[in-house]
């Protein structure tokens, strides 16, 4: 009867490798991490708020109704860059949650378990830390103790994770996995190792970000600056600040909000380190 379980489920990871099916859901609405949705409320809050400071600046630097409506109309591009924001958020989440879990399955492949055994109890030891029921490795582990539970193989999930989250730490883990798996390697051994150097690569990512977060901040208070000193300027001393609203000044104007968007984006690319 074993021989038979057995033979079986080698013809099951058989039939997946031959197929290129590896890592495909059965439920189709697990989640993309590179898709996310705005709800109504939401999408139009963004855009709302996307269009009063756009129609802010235009007011601020052009003090011309009709740059204001032009202006405005930018709000609309914001719900795309909420979502951009959101992504790289739940990313980020999603890394750091993935780094718990590699630690969880390392101490497990070191206390003699089996991989299989080695996820089961990660989830366990999860679920303590994050104690919510949404959060995204929870999610995740309970899917792939499920389909391990339905017969499918621990690699066609750790796939199959892999393509929908879109990480490079997580693709590179189950590639790892599978090829160690095929090949009949070494998988405690292959498995401890690969997890410590994503560990330490995870590691100097977040630490990076730390160094990172006063830079951006003040690149921020840079950005914003100058439209508020334009502004403070326009409040209290209008009569100096009026010929930049007339004629050749909205030349100046255009010119300077261009050039504040070109630093604006020089100092976005410069702070986009990968690691």
């Amino acid at each position: 009867m074993d021989s038979m379980k057995k033979a079986i489920s080698f013809r099951r990871k058989l039939e997946f490798i031959k197929r290129g099916q590896f890592g495909e859901e059965s439920n189709h609405a697990v989640a993309d991490y590179n898709e996310i949705r705005l709800s109504s409320r939401e999408w139009m809050g963004t855009v709302l708020l996307g269009a009063g400071l756009s129609g802010g600046v235009a007011w601020i630097f052009y003090r011309h109704p009709f740059a204001v409506l032009a202006f405005a109309c930018a709000g609309f591009a914001f719900p795309a860059i909420r979502r951009k924001q959101l992504l790289l958020k739940r990313k980020a989440q999603l890394k750091i949650q993935f780094k718990q879990l590699l630690s969880a399955i390392s101490s497990s492949l070191s206390a003699g378990r089996s991989v299989e055994s080695a996820i089961r109890e990660s989830l366990n030891d999860l679920r303590l830390l994050y104690p919510d029921a949404s959060a995204l490795i929870i999610r995740e582990l309970e899917m792939m103790v499920r389909r391990m539970d339905n017969g499918e193989s621990i690699e066609s999930a750790f796939i199959g994770f892999a393509r929908r989250a879109h990480v490079e730490e997580i693709s590179q883990f189950a590639d790892i996995f599978v090829i160690c798996k095929r090949t009949g390697g070494n998988l405690v051994q292959v498995v401890r190792r690969t997890t410590l150097l994503i560990q330490e690569k995870l590691d100097i990512d977040q630490d990076l970000q730390v160094l990172l977060a006063q830079k951006k901040f003040e690149s921020k208070v840079l950005a914003v600056a100058p439209v508020v000193f334009v502004a403070v300027m326009a409040w209290s001393a209008p009569d100096y600040m009026l010929p930049l609203y007339e004629g050749t000044g909205h030349l100046i104007m255009t010119g300077s909000l261009l050039l504040l968007w070109i630093c604006r984006l020089w100092i976005q690319t410069i702070m986009d380190i990968k690691v």
